[in-house]
């Protein structure tokens, strides 16, 4: 009876179940462990004869939707004419979108086909659906007739559509095609021009094969079009050059990102830390980090956690507490993983940096950040032997 208190719920008329209570509902009921609940549901409503309106068909629907069951949802659908509930669009594109993410493109493709026999036109969301799912599975050239297909049920592909195209083509490695649709798109113009997510698709294909002259001619290219490049387009290629050991070209880059102002320093410089990070260029990690902060910079929380992880490893402790200190008098300190609070913490006990140790401790105390239970008993030891009873009491009583 939840189940169907559940769905009547939704059927209100001032109230639309939330995505949280779906994925809730799903939780308590244990839809994914037992989708039999999604027959029962149905049958119950067929057994004591009950009205049922294609609202609440949906409900169930979504719920099969949260819960990734496909083959459920499709027996829901065919179920309805036994209510005397015709499905609509948007009632097929559950379906067809759980088969798309299931991979099952024949059973998608025949599902879409059903909607013209039905008197049901596919929308946006049906070719987009089926887009990406042509993609997945490297159906490219499904993909690219799917488009011409739009223009025939009177949707107008546009960079959205173009954009998913290009990023199937590219995570499938055909570069050449993928040129061809950019330039394509670039031709097509207004609703198809290419825009930042699009450019730097193409942009993160070419720096993961290595491509690096031609994600860099990509950069201009895009500039070129009036398209200015974002922090994540920077960090694609940043990536892509440390990969290949050419810092130099990595720093240029920077410098000419930064003078067209498109991307704030202190972004581009944090980037290049976690790619040198990255490809064990630690020595010039380090040594860009602290010229970060000597122009007051503001790096970024995954390079700092980064940085500072990595010298408490190499034991070189009072460095990364040297830095955590800089960054604090910054400001800075809210955007670092709290991780690294818990193993500078316990990196400065084990080497009797006591004053260092209790500094970092009170300030977790005073921003709330949690001492991580694997070091806790540990840093509690190292604190009674330096006598602070006052901060063990504190640590401990925080650490129940």
């Amino acid at each position: 009876m939840n189940k169907r208190f559940f769905v009547w719920s939704g059927l209100q008329p001032s109230y639309r179940h939330s995505s949280y209570m779906y994925a809730k509902a799903c939780e308590i009921f244990e839809i994914r462990q037992n989708p039999r609940v999604i027959w029962d549901v149905i049958e119950s409503y067929s057994v004591e004869e009950c009205p049922v309106s294609v609202k609440g068909v949906k409900v169930v629907l979504n719920l099969c939707k949260e819960a990734k069951l496909a083959d459920e949802a499709l027996w829901v659908l065919r179920k309805m004419p036994e209510f005397s509930v015709r499905a609509d669009t948007t009632a097929y594109n559950i379906v067809i979108r759980l088969f798309c993410h299931k991979e099952d493109m024949d059973t998608a493709e025949k599902l879409m086909r059903e909607m013209s026999e039905v008197g049901l036109y596919p929308d946006m969301i049906t070719f987009v659906g089926m887009l990406k799912g042509f993609c997945n599975v490297g159906r490219l050239e499904n993909a690219y007739q799917l488009i011409k297909l739009m223009r025939g049920h009177g949707c107008v592909p546009n960079v959205v559509v173009y954009s998913t195209l290009l990023d199937g083509v590219c995570r499938n490695g055909n570069m050449d095609w993928t040129m061809e649709l950019l330039t394509e798109m670039e031709k097509d113009g207004g609703d198809c021009s290419p825009n930042v997510v699009t450019y730097t698709s193409v942009i993160q294909s070419f720096s993961n094969r290595g491509l690096t002259t031609e994600a860099l001619g990509i950069l201009d290219r895009m500039i070129a079009c009036g398209c200015a490049p974002n922090r994540v387009t920077v960090a694609a290629l940043l990536e892509g050059l440390c990969k290949k050991g050419q810092l130099e070209e990595a720093y240029k880059l920077i410098d000419k990102i930064v003078s067209e102002g498109s991307v704030p320093n202190g972004d581009c410089y944090s980037s290049m830390v976690v790619s040198l990070m990255r490809h064990k260029f630690f020595c010039e990690a380090v040594m860009l980090f602290k010229r970060l902060l000597d122009c007051g910079l503001k790096p970024d929380g995954l390079a700092s956690s980064l940085i500072i992880k990595e010298l408490c490893t190499e034991g070189r402790v009072l460095e990364g507490f040297q830095f955590f200190d800089e960054i604090e008098k910054m400001g800075f300190l809210l955007s670092i993983d709290s991780d690294v609070y818990s193993v500078l913490v316990h990196q400065l006990c084990l080497r009797n940096h006591m004053v260092e140790a209790a500094k970092v401790m009170r300030m977790m105390l005073d921003k709330g950040v949690s001492l991580r239970a694997l070091y806790a008993d540990d840093i509690v030891k190292h604190l009674k032997k330096c006598g602070d009873n006052d901060l063990v009491s504190l640590v401990s009583e925080r650490s129940r």
